[in-house]
C-alpha cells in the first residue's frame, strides 16, 4: 500500500507531462499547418497547365519556385487531407493562378474546373462555313452544328470544355429562350423549325435593326397571300449551300434555279434555315411588326432597301433606281 502511494505521484507527473507533451505538439502542428496553408507561395507564370495523370508533387514542382523538400512532403499530406474532407480533386488543364495565392487558394483552384474562359461571338446571319472556321480555334475535333440547333449570340465556355459539351450548352440555351415565347400566337400558324427557317431569311437579308423588321413584315405578308417570297438570299443558298463564299452577284439565269432552297420557285418556305439566327431576330418575329409593304429591293447607291406597297410601285421605283445608274 504504501509502494502504491509512491508510485501513484509519480504516474500522475508522467501523465501531465505527457498531456503537456502533447498540448505543445498538437499546438505546434496546427500552428505550422496554419502557417503552411496561408504561406504566400511563389508561382512560376500566372497561367499553370496541368496534363491528365501528373501527380500532386510533380504539379507543385513544376509550377511553384522556392518550396523545400519538407514542404513537398507536408504539401502532399496536406492534399490527401483536402481531398479527403473537401471531396476534391484537382483538375487538367489550364488555370489562371495569379499572384500571392495561399496553398489553400491554390488548391481550391486547381480542384475546380478550368477558371479560364474562352469567348465564341456567334453572328446572325453566318453561315456553317463562318462558324466552324471560328470553332476551328477553340476545338481540334467539331462537327457541323446545325441552323436549327442554336442560337446566335456570345457564349463563355471553359477553354479545355469538350466541344460536345459546349454544343450541348448551346442547345440548352435556344430551348430555354424559346420556352419564354411558347404561348406567342405565332406557334398556332407555325413551328419552332418555320420560325427558325423565317428568321435566317431575315438575317440574310435584313441590314439592321428597323430593317429586319420591316422585311419580317414583308415575309409574312406574302406567305399570308401565297406569293412566292422571291428572296435573293434563298438563290444564293441553293448553289453554296452555305459551304463557301460565292465570290460574283446573282445573275437571271440564277433565279431560275430548280432546288427545294430557291424562293424565286418554290412556294412557301425553304425546307431548312439557310443561317444562324439570332435572339434579337427573334424577338423581332414574336413582335408581329406589321406594314403593308409586299416589295423590296437594295438600292446601292443609298445603301438600303427600298419598300412598295404593290408591284406597280415596286417597278417604278426600281425604274428610277435603274436610270440613275
Amino acid at each position: 500500500m504504501v509502494l502504491e502511494e509512491q508510485i501513484l505521484p509519480y504516474y500522475l507527473k508522467v501523465f501531465k507531462l505527457f498531456i503537456v507533451i502533447t498540448i505543445i505538439s498538437l499546438t505546434t502542428f496546427f500552428y505550422l499547418t496554419y502557417s503552411f496553408i496561408n504561406k504566400k507561395i511563389p508561382i512560376k507564370n500566372n497561367i499553370i497547365n496541368i496534363s491528365k495523370g501528373e501527380g500532386i508533387i510533380f504539379v507543385i514542382k513544376k509550377n511553384l519556385t522556392e518550396i523545400s523538400i519538407v514542404e513537398e512532403i507536408y504539401f502532399k499530406f496536406y492534399y490527401l487531407f483536402y481531398k479527403y474532407f473537401f471531396s476534391n480533386i484537382f483538375h487538367y488543364g489550364d488555370f489562371n493562378i495569379g499572384n500571392n495565392i495561399s496553398i489553400f487558394e491554390f488548391l481550391n483552384i486547381i480542384s475546380k474546373p478550368s477558371n479560364i474562359l474562352n469567348k465564341i461571338t456567334i453572328i446572325d446571319g453566318w453561315s456553317k462555313y463562318d462558324l466552324n472556321n471560328e470553332l476551328s480555334k477553340y476545338f481540334d475535333n467539331f462537327t457541323d452544328i446545325e441552323y436549327k440547333d442554336i442560337l446566335a449570340d456570345t457564349y463563355y465556355f471553359e477553354k479545355d470544355k469538350k466541344f460536345e459539351n459546349f454544343y450541348s450548352h448551346l442547345k440548352k440555351y435556344k430551348k430555354n429562350y424559346l420556352d419564354k415565347y411558347k404561348d406567342n400566337n405565332f406557334f398556332s400558324k407555325y413551328s419552332e423549325n418555320e420560325l427558325i427557317i423565317i428568321g435566317s431569311l431575315i438575317e440574310k437579308e435584313g441590314l439592321d435593326y428597323l430593317d429586319k423588321k420591316i422585311i419580317s413584315s414583308v415575309i409574312f405578308n406574302r406567305l399570308n397571300m401565297n406569293m412566292k417570297l422571291q428572296i435573293d438570299a434563298t438563290v444564293l443558298f441553293s448553289i453554296t449551300k452555305g459551304k463557301y463564299k460565292l465570290n460574283r452577284n446573282l445573275n437571271f439565269n440564277d433565279l431560275k434555279i430548280n432546288d427545294p432552297y430557291n424562293t424565286y420557285k418554290i412556294n412557301g418556305l425553304p425546307p431548312k434555315p439557310i443561317s444562324y439566327v439570332s435572339t434579337t431576330t427573334i424577338d423581332i418575329i414574336m413582335e408581329n411588326y406589321k406594314t403593308d409593304y409586299l416589295f423590296y429591293f437594295f438600292n446601292n447607291s443609298l445603301n438600303r432597301h427600298m419598300f412598295s406597297i404593290n408591284f406597280k410601285e415596286h417597278r417604278k421605283k426600281l425604274n428610277e433606281y435603274r436610270n440613275k445608274k
